[in-house]
């Protein structure tokens, strides 16, 4: 018998039961992980709350990125046995001390990265490598504006983006969190309870603007973030942790620069083998040589996951969370 924290209805972080499951054996394909580490993400709360559909409905296992050990192995895993290190994203059903999990969606942990780091990194480190190098190609020279800069993925956005040459702006909401983002990788974060960052944003830039805007905030920061943008800026929307954006004209898109909109989603990006592992390489390679540096800033038990909700949902952390089984 296993533990894990399951969904019987949607509603508040109260609705986070954590019970006893029977994980299995693992079918064709299939392998059967011990989590040791367990990634928090925003995404979680909205499978919790019913913004996202259940996948499978009721009841439901949340969580899309862990890291943990093989136990056993099914028919046809042949690159995987028990004993090796491992990590993935973007299949739900992570909050469990045990469970089985599609050989597909793994990838292996290399030495010098921790579990903690991989569960940590994972969902935020693949989305900050596409939004980074395949949604809109940062390099040297750009000027990139990131809401909510002390995030997860702000947090590596922001150290990538530095070490890919380009002038990294943010936002957000305290002194604190200015900081954390400027230890970071951001050159100048703007206080956006204290400061119009579209406004800031023209000071800083000197009317010049910014090439890309990588918006997970959703409906608070819409549309000023398109008055960030110069002409054939790119607009990325990838969240929505204030809500949804409204439906808006296509014409508005043309009056403000003939800009670019796009709504990308790593479950798109890393759909095929071969996208999934070289995004993982990608992040390693630039989590190993030092230019993105993973901290973990929050921890909770497992059991604890409804705190865990409610202080995310509250504003109260800080880049990257995890979940002790």
């Amino acid at each position: 018998m296993s533990k894990a924290i399951r969904i019987h209805a949607n509603g508040g972080p109260e609705v986070l039961n954590y019970e006893d499951v029977k994980p299995g054996h693992p079918g064709l394909g299939q392998i059967l992980v011990r989590h040791t580490a367990i990634g928090l993400n925003f995404i979680d709360v909205y499978y919790r709350s019913g913004l996202y559909p259940p996948p499978g409905g009721f009841p439901l296992i949340p969580g899309s990125e862990a890291a943990g050990i093989v136990l056993e192995v099914g028919q046809g895993v042949d690159w995987l046995k028990p004993g090796d290190r491992i990590a993935y994203a973007m299949t739900i059903g992570a909050y469990a001390e045990q469970r089985l999990v599609d050989a597909s969606h793994v990838v292996k942990v290399p030495d010098g990265i921790s579990d903690e780091q991989a569960a940590a990194m994972m969902l935020k480190g693949m989305t900050a490598e596409y939004l980074l190098r395949r949604t809109f190609k940062v390099k040297a020279g750009d000027t990139i504006l990131y809401h909510a800069a002390a995030g997860g993925v702000g947090l590596i956005l922001g150290q990538w983006a530095k070490h890919l040459g380009a002038t990294v702006i943010g936002t957000a909401s305290s002194t604190d969190k200015i900081e954390l983002a400027k230890a970071h990788g951001f050159d100048h974060v703007i206080n956006y309870k204290e400061q119009d960052f579209v406004a800031g944003v023209a000071a800083i830039t000197g009317g010049k603007k910014c090439d890309v805007v990588y918006d997970s905030v959703g409906n608070d920061t819409f549309p000023a973030s398109l008055d960030c943008l110069k002409p054939l800026g790119m607009f990325v929307s990838f969240g929505q942790s204030s809500g949804p954006i409204p439906p808006f004209s296509m014409l508005l898109l043309a009056q403000k620069g003939s800009l670019f909109a796009t709504r990308p989603t790593l479950f798109v990006y890393n759909a095929k083998r071969e996208a999934l592992d070289a995004s993982a390489a990608a992040l390693f390679d630039v989590v190993l040589s030092g230019a993105v540096k993973i901290k973990i800033n929050q921890r909770y038990a497992l059991r604890d996951a409804g705190k865990a909700h409610s202080d995310l949902e509250g504003r109260r952390t800080t880049g990257t969370t995890i979940l002790i089984p």
